[in-house]
């Protein structure tokens, strides 16, 4: 067994050593090539105080410039060193760097993305008639009950379809669009069963698509992982600074399609305008006489029809002095005719345009029916693609169209599965930026039909609902070619090439069967993701010094052992960490620090008992096979609930979080094999008749030797007081809790000053902009400030967090620099540092998931428990002392959330501080627990008040060092350990001291009032007989 456990710690320590040399051999190759493009960054440009030596403005602005230049010459070196060998076997670098140890956003920065696979409108496509009354009030009810739910949505559908419309077969509903699939006779549960794995197909080839364009993204390392269970994808794109290029990424369905479109040249569209607002106008101030006269639908002259609308050559000066007149020429301006080569005038695709403010208007008033019912039936209304002036700036208008769908059918003649390929082009005599596409065989007869028959007229290219262009056709296209123009060159071109590369990627990787929606978004900017890096370094060498320390005064040299169990547990736990590509977030430096506590805990007790055997008069050699054997019940049972409560975190958590329960996982696993088989390893190989392990100091060999404290005499006092603080702080929960965001739902960003701000000045101003004042917190100084708000958070579509931003921006203005611009504010990291958002529907998800993950783990823990002792009643001893621990953190949470200067929040990391709480309060218990079985069996006649009461005093020392360990160390990463941790870290240190006082006065009491006259559980079939004779007598261990 030596040999196996020698054999298998050398293969690990090498194993570990080996993978996190990549680490060290990439941060040094990146460090030489830092310092290289910083050089070269120096001889091609003057530094700003050179430049501009007296205007501080001018410097800010130009020192920007020297940034991206640096990121960018930075860039291009390490990828041209991409094959250089940098390790001493000759691993290329682009290989190290596969290799290395992954470092979470929150720690380098980058984006984080949760998207949801919408459904709803695979149903629709799979159903026979996509907008029966029957079908949609099911969808609707099934989308109702996923607000509260993380079950399957088909399930759902299915759930709800038989509620709203008992009685009612889904066959009929289903059977003629699939009838190679289904039948009219297929009962319900083979409709579900069917959809349900269509949508897995569909989720599937979305996953295969996403992925697809993520790989050409252009960023290191990006992660991909899809949940099936729960219809959700999530994405980590680090290093990723343009949050809007994202989301445009993943989100666009790459529907493409090719229609046909109606012009102002038809007479019969000009005369639905002028109906349409002439309706508008009843509809909204009555029928008085409008000055606009609807012409004669039959006989109608263009050129003259739109003189009518705007008699003074002008729509602007006609909306200027209307005021009840033509509302909705009021928001959508016609467009004017141009003159073509011949000198005719001419209409394009364009049929009017529209402020971007008022694009939600008109959308309003088209969809009235009244006013929509002027229109061909056959209409169907879109805006085009925002576009750009030469300096880059949006404009503040947008084109709108009106498109030719085919009557019967969703979608479009000729779709995106006709495009074979796509490249992105710039034509160097228009200075245009293209994107041109090859089709199928079969996509190029379509097309070449298409274009016959619309020669002289304007073909529009559609994304995603989004008008990309509507060139005119000249002539017939043969070959399957077309391009999509995406702007001209100029001070934007970049830009322009940049949004044309990606619609390019977004075109060959494919379609997405099942549109994504992101309903969870993380940004984290460069400075944050530095100051957790630096502050989960600081408190881990700070908590591993104490400790290390701590051991040495409190258990001699045996505390070595404990020691190098622990850089050995460390070494293992970052090493393996890196093997299986796992990402180390700040969470997980926590979960490192925090495994620092309680990976020594394993030599606590096992010392403990050491200590326990030699004041009995047992030989060196004798104590310490007693202490190990006697010790590993209580170590495993205070592991396994650990371990037990990590793994329920890992199922229920998302992002950083499963971070956290990732390493924790690891790091327990580990610390039974370090702190158990090594550290015996390395007792054994130590010990011998002449020389051995010192386990007393001076400063422990008297503390809690022969403690007799009365606890079960007063634990009805003890019950008083946590009545009485339960009673009060449940007075206090009724105050409520700061929610995070991730509960909640909304939008928070954390925002840096270059000065001090008063909290409530910024409250007030923002609720100007908001509507309502946001939540406010500092963020590590009163220079920094988190903001919640759940302004427009049930707003739909892309343009909303842009809009959120502004409004932001609008609101903090007078109190940042007089130079700080509103794109810079909105779309780099220099002011808002990282941000989150959170849809309703996904925060719904994460609260219900927290407080199923709370509820399986006392349910678990209480049958382990249960299980292992044999007895109902420690099971009951478990669960009120652990509920007692929950109880106790949420009040203190509750109570102080408004009194401390750092956030409380209830989120993922405060489930994350609970969770582990319980399995920690748990390792406690155990201890005692298991003692009092032990004296159950040795101190016959002893009432259980007696037996219990000394089942405390003698596991005193190991409780309280335990818990110290773990205090100290959590302490450590609550004061140095950064912004991001904090919350969790005082979650913890008040469920320690929790956790410590229930294992005392809460878990053992309650044994000796439901006790009775009946015996304690039963004796450890797997524990050494208690009463095994000692061969010599007791004398004092030195």
């Amino acid at each position: 067994m030596r040999a196996l456990v020698s054999i298998f710690a050398g293969l690990l320590i090498l194993i570990s050593l080996y993978q996190l040399s990549f680490t060290w051999f990439v941060n040094k190759h990146e460090k030489a090539i830092n310092v290289k493009a910083v050089q070269q960054v120096k001889r091609s440009y003057l530094s700003a105080a050179q430049k501009y030596p007296d205007n501080k403005e001018a410097q800010a602005l130009y020192q920007d410039t020297m940034d991206e230049a640096l990121r960018f010459r930075l860039a291009r070196l390490l990828d041209s060193t991409k094959d250089q060998k940098i390790t001493w076997w000759g691993q290329s670098y682009q290989k190290a760097k596969e290799s290395e140890l992954l470092l979470g956003l929150d720690l380098q920065g980058g984006i984080n993305v949760t998207l949801d696979v919408a459904l709803d409108g695979l149903i629709k496509g799979l159903a026979n008639n996509p907008k029966d009354p029957l079908l949609l009030k099911a969808i609707s009810a099934a989308q109702t009950k996923k607000l509260n739910s993380d079950r399957n949505f088909i399930d759902l559908f299915g759930e709800a379809f038989r509620e709203v419309n008992p009685g009612v077969k889904l066959a009929p509903q289903f059977a003629n669009t699939n009838r190679n699939q289904l039948n009219i006779s297929a009962s319900d549960d083979q409709v579900i069963s069917y959809i349900k794995g269509q949508a897995n197909a569909a989720m599937g080839q979305t996953f295969e698509v996403l992925r697809r364009r993520i790989d050409k993204f252009g960023v290191a390392q990006p992660n991909i992982s899809l949940d099936e269970d729960k219809g959700i994808i999530s994405v980590e794109l680090a290093g990723a600074t343009d949050p809007e290029r994202v989301r445009k990424y993943l989100q666009s369905t790459a529907n493409l399609q090719f229609f046909e479109v109606y012009t102002l040249k038809e007479p019969a569209i000009v005369t639905a305008l002028q109906s349409a607002d002439k309706s508008l106008e009843t509809i909204l101030f009555g029928s008085k006489q409008s000055t606009v006269v609807a012409p004669d639908s039959g006989q109608v002259n263009t050129d003259t029809a739109i003189a009518r609308l705007d008699t003074s050559g002008k729509i602007s000066d006609s909306i200027a002095n209307a005021n009840r007149q033509n509302p909705l020429f009021r928001v959508l301006m016609p467009a004017q005719p141009y003159q073509n080569e011949k000198g005719q005038q001419e209409y394009g695709a364009i049929v009017a345009r529209s402020l971007i403010k008022d694009t939600g208007l008109v959308n309003q008033y088209l969809s009235n029916p009244v006013v929509r019912n002027n229109f061909p039936a056959n209409a169907k209304f879109l805006w085009g693609k925002l576009g750009r002036d030469e300096q880059g700036k949006p404009f503040n208008f947008v084109d709108f169209y009106i498109i030719k769908t085919i009557p019967g059918k969703e979608g479009a003649e000729l779709e995106g599965e006709a495009i074979e390929n796509a490249t992105q082009e710039f034509d160097q005599i228009t200075n245009e930026v293209n994107v041109t596409m090859a089709m199928t065989n079969s996509g190029s007869r379509t097309w070449a039909k298409m274009t016959e028959r619309n020669v002289g007229k304007p073909i529009a290219i559609v994304l995603d609902d989004i008008i990309y262009s509507a060139p005119n056709v000249i002539q017939k296209i043969e070959g399957g070619n077309s391009r999509i123009t995406m702007g001209r060159g100029g001070a934007n071109t970049q830009l322009v090439v940049e949004e044309a590369q990606d619609l390019a990627n977004i075109l060959k990787a494919g379609k997405l069967e099942a549109p994504a929606k992101i309903v969870h978004e993380e940004i984290v900017g460069p400075t944050l993701g530095q100051d957790a890096v630096n502050g989960g370094i600081l408190s881990f060498a700070i908590a591993f010094a104490v400790i290390f320390i701590l051991m040495v005064v409190y258990y001699n040299t045996a505390g070595l052992v404990a020691n190098i169990a622990l850089i050995l547990n460390l070494l293992f736990t970052v090493g393996v960490l890196s093997a299986l590509h796992a990402t180390l977030t700040a969470p997980g430096i926590a979960a490192l620090v925090l495994t620092i506590g309680m990976a020594v805990d394993t030599n606590v007790i096992i010392f403990e008992r050491i200590k326990d055997e030699l004041a009995k008069g047992a030989s060196h050699e004798q104590a310490i096979k007693l202490g190990y054997s006697r010790s590993l019940p209580p170590v495993l049972d205070g592991h396994i609930t650990t371990l037990l409560t990590a793994i329920i975190l890992f199922i229920y958590g998302l992002g950083p979080v499963l971070g956290f329960a990732t390493t924790q996982i690891l790091g327990i696993l580990l610390s039974l094999f370090c702190g158990i088989l090594v550290s015996r390893l390395i007792t054994d190989a130590y010990t011998n008749k002449t020389r051995h392990f010192k386990y007393f100091t001076t400063v422990s060999r008297s503390i809690f030797k022969n403690a007799n404290f009365q606890f079960i005499k007063y634990r009805k006092v003890a019950y008083v007081i946590s009545v009485v603080v339960l009673l009060l702080g449940i007075a206090s929960i009724f105050n409520g809790f700061n929610e995070g965001v991730e509960f909640s739902g909304g939008r928070s960003y954390i925002v840096k000053f270059d000065r001090p701000q008063q909290q409530e000045e910024l409250g007030k101003a923002l609720e100007k902009t908001f509507g309502k004042n946001p939540l406010i917190k500092t963020y590590g100084s009163t220079s920094q400030y988190d903001i919640t708000t759940d302004y427009m958070i049930k707003a739909e579509g892309q343009s909303a967090d842009s809009v959120v931003r502004n409004a932001l921006y609008t609101g903090l203005k007078p109190f940042l620099p007089a130079n700080a611009t509103k794109e810079e504010f909105v779309s780099t990291t220099k002011y808002i540092q990282g941000s989150k958002r959170v849809d309703p529907t996904i925060s719904d998800d994460l609260k219900a998931g927290a407080q199923w993950a709370t509820f399986w783990s006392l349910l678990i823990i209480s049958i382990y428990i249960f299980i292992r002792f044999r007895d109902w009643r420690y099971s009951l001893g478990t669960i009120v002392s652990l509920m007692h621990d929950v109880l106790v953190t949420l009040i203190v949470f509750s109570f102080l959330k408004d009194v401390v200067p750092f956030p409380l929040e209830i989120d993922q990391h405060f489930i994350a501080a609970i969770l582990t709480v319980i399995g920690f309060s748990m390792n406690d218990t155990v201890v005692v627990y298991d003692r009092i079985r032990e004296y159950s069996t040795t101190m016959k006649g002893a009432d259980k008040a007696t037996i219990i009461n000394k089942a405390i005093n003698d596991t005193l020392s190991r409780t309280i060092m335990t818990s110290l360990t773990v205090f100290l160390t959590l302490l450590i990463l609550f004061l140095v350990g950064g912004e991001v941790t904090k919350g969790f870290a005082f979650a913890m240190l008040v469920g320690v001291i929790t956790g410590c006082y229930s294992s005392i006065f809460v878990a053992a009491p309650i044994l000796v009032d439901f006790a009775r006259n009946r015996p304690l559980g039963g004796v450890d079939p797997g524990k050494t007989n208690p009463k095994e004779p000692l061969k010599k007598k007791p004398a004092l261990a030195k």
